[in-house]
């Protein structure tokens, strides 16, 4: 019997509630212990790492001095966010897992690892901004669903009734 290829899940991560909730979904849905290893996917998990430069967002006279300690904080969150992602897979008896952090714009990077993986669908969380801070900072996940080459599946956090 032929066994078939998984295909390529790609989760973005980044270090907000609504990625790892993202990322919690779909654990739930497509990766769960009663599956086994009969998921049909292989998951790739990708946190964007912003530059440093585009993280401080001027350049001017002291901007070198800071970049180093930017570029330290930067790597210390990627890194956080990467093992509180892999602290999550295990709890979720995911394997076959791969994690990935790459510098750059979380749009582009998250549409490159869809390219670069052949995935087939790539998960992002939503943070629910409104239209005006969506204009000003741009959404990853309109983005992604215009650009990625693949389906896109935007998980969204239920609102909580008070």
């Amino acid at each position: 019997m032929a066994t078939l290829e998984k295909q390529v899940m790609v989760v973005g991560i980044d270090d907000s509630e609504h990625s790892t909730y993202g990322l919690e979904w779909t654990l739930d849905h497509f990766f769960t212990p009663s599956l086994g290893s009969n998921s049909l996917f292989k998951l790739v998990v990708v946190h964007a790492k912003p530059s440093a430069s585009s993280a401080v967002g001027f350049a001017g006279p002291g901007a070198g001095e800071i970049l180093p300690f930017v570029e330290s904080d930067l790597k210390k969150t990627a890194a956080r966010v990467v093992e509180k992602a892999k602290e999550l897979c295990t709890s979720k008896s995911a394997s076959d897992v791969i994690f990935e952090v790459v510098e750059g714009d979380a749009r582009n990077v998250l549409c490159e690892a869809v390219d670069k993986h052949h995935a087939s669908i790539l998960v992002v969380g939503n943070h629910g901004y409104g239209a005006i801070k969506r204009a000003v900072l741009g959404s990853v996940s309109d983005y992604c669903a215009h650009h990625a080459h693949c389906t896109v599946m935007i998980v969204k956090r239920p609102k909580i009734k008070h």
